[in-house]
């Protein structure tokens, strides 16, 4: 569990300390989605040789997917809340029955997302684009992927109790043997080989669902084999009573909102983006895997900040929560920088090996040219929010986040594309219009302490004594 440093402000902040804690969260967890990302990239590379209409295809069936995750993200940003708070009050009972009501509500969006990609995909496909050779090619992919998306749910709300438990190298060891099934797969899928047909686009989607199936089992037999308990108690997983279902609800429910209004929304700057000329769709699809690459990166750091201060919070160290948090936000803000900036300096092979020329070139450098600067920002408020949301607020992001989504991003990106006429990367560039106006509020209410928001006996009993210091300015 952790241990507090009592920081109350007046001492040094114990960095030594600190770092090994976060580097044997954070990169462990970072490599697991690089490694997933990798994937996408590398999946994105091989389809590549059967043209920008199936690049520009497997783009937008990731967009479905990416709704998918909003769909269910809401829960996983509530379990890992209870996850983390329990943890750090050795409270097993209450990791138990989180997990339970995390699982389940996961699992139920999973059959609603797999159903329809398997039963309808030409619906699907139909919401994203308006080009009918791009729609077919990716109805043959969704058919076979929906099977996928059911194992890869299960896959992360294990991944997510073991992460917030601190049993990382678990899910990373998992992906490594994942991403290589895929890699190989794929190989074997797509273009034929070892007496298999050439499978094109089908063999692509194959090789995600059996890729899907190595990682859930490899995640469930190593917790198993390592003798990881809080898998196994599936009777503590059910035990469920209203005032705990109350609890769960009322912190994933603000979260749960955000994720599928947000998804929404992304939706219609997708279904915009996706009404663009051919090769901008292909860009945008490639930029999508470049932007899972560097999401994939940062979300350790950001997962790792959960943890951190969640564990924390619940175990009412809320001094320390504070001061580490402020240390995160900006040096999780300086790793994306570096991230990023490296990401663009690679720009002409990466772009080259995802089969991008010419024109469709041209955007897709001008559109990660564009996120390279938004993504510093961007990247500050999605720490916020996580490390709100581990700490029991899971309300002030979220209401943040709809608002200016709906009254700002939204009306600038369906003005500029369909009433200005504007350019596709003025288009894109009003994707992020609100993120500079969010920050700012963002740091204020940081600096409040009023995130702080304990679940647990020993974060409220510290609770007034730490809400004393803060608003009387430490003293």
């Amino acid at each position: 569990m952790t241990k507090s440093h009592n920081l109350t402000g007046r001492g040094r902040f114990p960095w030594r300390a600190f770092l090994p804690k976060l580097a044997a969260v954070a990169i462990p967890v970072a490599l697991q989605n690089l490694l997933t990302t990798t994937a996408s990239m590398v999946d994105t590379m091989m389809v590549a040789p059967l043209g920008e209409l199936s690049v520009g295809a497997l783009g937008l069936c990731g967009q479905f997917s990416s709704l998918m995750f909003s769909g269910y993200w809401g829960f996983v940003g509530g379990g890992m809340l209870f996850f983390a708070q329990f943890y750090g009050a050795g409270d097993e009972k209450g990791i138990g029955w989180s997990y339970g009501m995390t699982w389940t509500c996961m699992m139920t969006v999973a059959f609603i997302f797999g159903g329809a990609a398997v039963l309808a995909p030409e619906a699907v496909m139909s919401l994203y684009t308006d080009k009918q050779a791009i729609r077919d090619i990716g109805v043959q992919y969704l058919r076979i992927v929906g099977f996928a998306y059911i194992m890869q749910v299960f896959s992360m709300a294990m991944s997510c109790l073991l992460r917030a438990t601190e049993r990382v190298r678990i899910p990373m060891a998992a992906s490594m043997a994942s991403v290589g099934t895929n890699l190989f797969l794929n190989w074997v899928f797509i273009y034929g080989r070892l007496g298999c047909p050439a499978m094109g686009i089908r063999g692509a989607a194959l090789a995600t669902a059996c890729a899907a199936a190595v990682n859930m089992l490899a995640i469930y037999i190593m917790a198993r084999l390592t003798g990881y308990p809080y898998l196994f108690r599936v009777r503590e997983h059910f035990r469920w009573s209203r005032e705990r279902l109350g609890l769960f609800f009322k912190k994933c429910f603000p979260i749960l909102c955000n994720e599928v209004l947000l998804g929404i929304g992304n939706m219609v700057i997708n279904v915009t983006l996706g009404r663009q000329p051919e090769h901008v769709i292909a860009a945008v699809a490639v930029f999508r895997t470049l932007e899972g690459l560097l999401i994939g990166f940062f979300a350790g750091f950001s997962n790792a900040s959960s943890v951190l201060v969640g564990t924390c919070v619940g175990a009412g160290q809320l001094d320390d929560a504070f001061e580490r948090a402020k240390r995160l936000i900006y040096l999780c803000s300086g790793v994306i920088l570096l991230a990023g900036t490296g990401v663009f300096c690679l720009r002409r092979p990466i772009l080259t090996a995802m089969s991008l020329s010419g024109p469709s070139y041209e955007a897709g450098v001008r559109l990660l040219g564009i996120y390279v600067v938004v993504a510093v920002i961007r990247m500050g408020n999605w720490i916020q929010n996580d490390t709100y949301r581990a700490s029991g607020d899971a309300v002030t992001g979220t209401v943040l986040e709809i608002i200016f989504m709906y009254a700002l991003v939204l009306p600038c990106v369906l003005g500029a594309a369909f009433w200005l006429k504007l350019p596709y990367w003025a288009i894109f560039l009003c994707c992020y219009v609100d993120e500079p106006i969010r920050y700012a509020l963002m740091q204020r209410h940081f600096y409040s302490g009023r995130w702080i928001r304990p679940v647990t006996d020993k974060g409220l009993a510290a609770l007034p004594a730490f809400r004393a210091r803060r608003w009387s300015g430490g003293k």
